[in-house]
Parts: C-alpha cells; sequence; structure tokens
C-alpha cells in the first residue's frame, strides 16, 4: 500500500487561484491519478509532507477540443484534488526553512 501512495500526487498545480488558496486558505492543489479517491489522496499528502489534512475535494477536468495543425484532437482528462490542512500545518514546496 505504502508504495502506491507515491503513485497518487503527480505534481502540485500551479496557478493564480492555487497559490492564493495556499495563502489564505491553506488549500493546496494537486493533479493526481484518475483512479485515486479522496481518502487515498489523504493518505498520500499526508505521508509524503508529514501534515495533517482537514479535508479533501476532487475535479474531474474534462478533456479540450485541440487544433494540432488540420488535425483535430483532444487534450487528456486529469485529475485534480483541493487539498486543506489543519490548523497550524503548511506545505513548504520550495524546500527552505
Amino acid at each position: 500500500m505504502r508504495e502506491e501512495l507515491f503513485t497518487i500526487l503527480r505534481s502540485p498545480h500551479v496557478s493564480e487561484k492555487a497559490t492564493r488558496l495556499a495563502d489564505k486558505h491553506r488549500q493546496f492543489v494537486f493533479e493526481v491519478a484518475l483512479p485515486s479517491n479522496k481518502e487515498t489522496i489523504k493518505q498520500a499528502v499526508e505521508m509524503l509532507f508529514e501534515v495533517k489534512v482537514a479535508h479533501v475535494r476532487v475535479v474531474n477536468v474534462k478533456p479540450k477540443q485541440k487544433r494540432f495543425g488540420t488535425m483535430m484532437g483532444q487534450r487528456k482528462k486529469w485529475k485534480k484534488a483541493y487539498v486543506t490542512l489543519q490548523e497550524g500545518h503548511d506545505i513548504n514546496f520550495a524546500g527552505n526553512q
């Protein structure tokens, strides 16, 4: 089970909204694996970052139609997780203390 948790979180999602949520509400946004659910995302964040998670919200992002030259195609669908930390906990992605 422990090895599976390393494959749940793909990457942190960096955007203006994600930065604002992290600063004001202790919410962090991650791109996660498609078969993951709220409980496994919570376990993965708590294990990898050694923090306590208050709750998790999950959003399925639909694929967008894009044009590649003369061909029409789609971007891949993906899953986004909003992770809210408990009071007194924080994640430092920069690594400096």
